[in-house]
């Protein structure tokens, strides 16, 4: 009896060996090709970031101008660059800090974002923006300012925002954002002193590190980069980054234009994956025309990768 009942204890044993046996070799063994497919996805996203940068080169090659680029996948921190440290002239850009200045003085106590600004004859200035055609005496607080100098990329609420905070506050800011090229030696469309050689100034590199921030909600805060994000999404002018985009692709950027400078800067996000974009051109051609295509190509370019279609 002894012998039978240790005769099946040793066969429930053994079939529980085998069958532990069995799954782990099994467990181990789908894990092993997961590991191995894995390896195979990451090899050829390798070889199709390969692919976009030199794409992306032969774009660039093709442009009558000078580009300073950064592409970079938000994800894994893949990045492309090119002159990424040359500086541009800034033109439009300039008020991506400028915002961020107003939302760090408005943390600081230096500005309260909902005092009443009255528009004067002496704030109006040339160039984009509603305000300079509005009466005199119309009153707008300081976060509508804000978002008319981004969305709408009004010149003049740009103008009345940084005669409240002053260049030089808004130079040592920007130094603070960790902008190293990035500097205000006008007001943004101040012409006459750009006729006279001087100008302001910025890099590719910079707009992508600002843009990162507030991608990452630590540019100052997390609030205060969420608002930044949020007027950023509401830009109007779309014939650049956005041009060749599906409708529905959610896109965060600021574009800039002056006589021979044509950019854009952005965040684009996808469902495989948000990236940043930052393309500055400058040219000689009568029209920005061919700077708008350029852009245009390389955003379409890069959105191809991410859906997996180059």
């Amino acid at each position: 009896m002894r012998l039978k009942r240790k005769n099946i204890f040793l066969i429930i044993f053994s079939a529980l060996f085998l069958l532990s046996t069995g799954y782990l070799v099994g467990y181990y063994h789908h894990d092993f090709i997961g590991h191995l497919a894995h390896k195979a996805l990451l090899k050829q996203k390798e070889i199709t970031w390969k692919v976009l940068k030199q794409k992306i080169e032969n774009e660039i090659n093709r442009f009558k101008g000078e580009v300073g680029l950064v592409i970079k996948d938000l994800r894994n921190n893949q990045e492309i660059s090119f002159n990424k440290e040359k500086l541009f002239a800034s033109a439009s850009l300039a008020k991506v800090p400028i915002m961020a200045a107003c939302y760090l003085a408005s943390y600081e106590g230096r500005l309260k974002l909902e005092s009443q600004v009255t528009l004067k004859t002496t704030d109006k200035i040339n160039g984009t923006g509603m305000l300079r055609y509005m009466q005199n005496g119309t009153s707008f607080s300081i976060e509508e300012l804000i978002g008319l100098m981004i969305y709408d990329s009004d010149n003049t609420a740009t103008n009345i925002l940084t005669n409240l905070l002053g260049i030089d506050y808004l130079n040592n800011k920007f130094k603070e954002f960790g902008l190293k090229d990035t500097t205000l030696s006008r007001k943004v469309a101040d012409y006459k002193a750009r006729d006279l050689g001087i100008e302001n100034y910025t890099t590719a590199q910079d707009m992508a590190v600002i843009l990162e921030k507030i991608y990452h909600k630590n540019l100052i805060n997390r609030q205060i980069s969420e608002k930044c994000l949020k007027l950023l999404k509401l830009t109007r002018t779309n014939d650049r980054i956005c041009a060749y985009l599906p409708a529905e692709v959610m896109v965060a950027h600021k574009t800039g234009l002056e006589r021979g400078v044509c950019h854009d800067v952005g965040i684009v996000f996808t469902p495989f994956g948000d990236f940043l974009i930052c393309v500055l051109t400058k040219h000689n051609q009568t029209t920005s025309k061919l700077s708008k295509e350029l852009i245009a190509r390389i955003s379409f370019l890069t959105y191809q990768y991410f859906q997996g279609g180059l």
